[in-house]
């Protein structure tokens, strides 16, 4: 596949937009957000095919139904704004201000910052309120230690599929492709769980997330290893030693190339054992390093994300004006 100069200018204004501006408050009053149209669809489909009278096979065949409906609709509206609004200049404010809205890259920074803050300066149970915004894992119990590790394995996980994914794909195929690998990881994180009640209905879900999350996963790690060398204190061979070492011994088949890097390049052990609704899940570690962590160690591996999204913006940038 041919890159193009559209497609590459396309992804870069986004995260440039995303950025600068995030998703504006006033647009988010009057329309919504793209991703909270895609979740209602997705919850108005689960609400009608994963009932608890449902048989495994109907489940399943619901779960494969929801998600191939999710991706139609989402590729169709994207496919014919993106030719309503051509390849003008002003489609290409239009096309840019849409994908923008499917990078995830100031506000995962601003919630994650809200968690280190907490833990600075409003205390523990308010830390634990604002990490439970952020990760799937019970939080009621986590300790220091634990809210500050789980706020950064978000960071590095939501690093991965927020930012780069969604760039990756806007790269390669316009808003089209932005927005249906959207959709799909909003399918995900709404019912691609383990759970008793979307095991069987959200399986092809987390498939197919698993899938197109690849890619990402691994751009991620280049992405933050990269960033290590660039940022004062942080180990950009650690970074790679852990990639080569941890990444794959993750429960997930993504999670552990972002969460092994950051772990790495920071001189952190991160992931291990989590408990998800009342249940241990046992996990390999990722990095060798230290676990008792602390509002300090939040605000060193925001500082690596930073130079991360800096790094891949460089990249477009780069590749634009070699595709030019």
């Amino acid at each position: 596949m041919i890159i193009s100069a559209f497609t590459l200018a396309l992804a870069l204004a986004a995260l440039l937009l995303e950025g600068f501006f995030s998703y504006p408050p006033k647009v988010y009053a009057a329309i919504g957000h793209p991703v909270g149209w895609i979740g209602a669809l997705i919850k108005l489909l689960d609400d009608k095919l994963n009932t608890s009278s449902a048989t495994p096979d109907a489940k399943r065949n619901g779960g494969i139904a929801t998600i191939a409906i999710v991706v139609i609709v989402t590729g169709a509206v994207a496919y014919f704004f993106s030719d309503w609004a051509g390849h003008g200049i002003i489609g290409f404010v239009l096309l840019a201000a849409v994908a923008s809205s499917l990078v995830a890259q100031r506000s995962l920074y601003d919630h994650v910052e809200d968690v280190a803050r907490a833990l600075q300066l409003e205390g523990l149970p308010a830390a634990r309120e604002k990490v439970g915004k952020l990760v799937g894992r019970d939080t009621a119990d986590l300790d220091e230690a634990g809210v500050a590790r789980a706020a950064i394995e978000s960071l590095a996980e939501n690093f991965s599929d927020g930012v780069v994914a969604p760039a990756f794909y806007t790269v390669l195929f316009g808003v089209l492709g932005g927005a249906v690998y959207k959709a799909v990881n909003t399918a995900d994180s709404m019912i691609g769980h383990k759970t008793d009640k979307y095991r069987i209905f959200g399986e092809a879900t987390a498939k197919l997330d698993d899938i197109l999350n690849l890619p990402a996963s691994r751009i991620s790690a280049v992405w933050l290893s990269i960033a290590a060398a660039l940022t004062p204190g942080a180990d950009w061979r650690g970074a790679k030693d852990a990639v080569l070492r941890d990444a794959n011994r993750h429960r997930s088949p993504n999670a552990g190339w972002p969460e092994a890097a950051v772990a790495g390049a920071l001189g952190y052990k991160l992931a291990g054992p989590r408990v998800y609704n009342g249940e241990t899940i046992e996990d390999a570690t990722m990095g060798n390093g230290r676990s008792e962590l602390n509002f300090a160690d939040v605000k060193r591996a925001l500082t690596l994300y930073r130079k991360a999204c800096f790094v891949q913006i460089g990249v477009l940038a780069i590749l634009l004006v070699l595709v030019f």
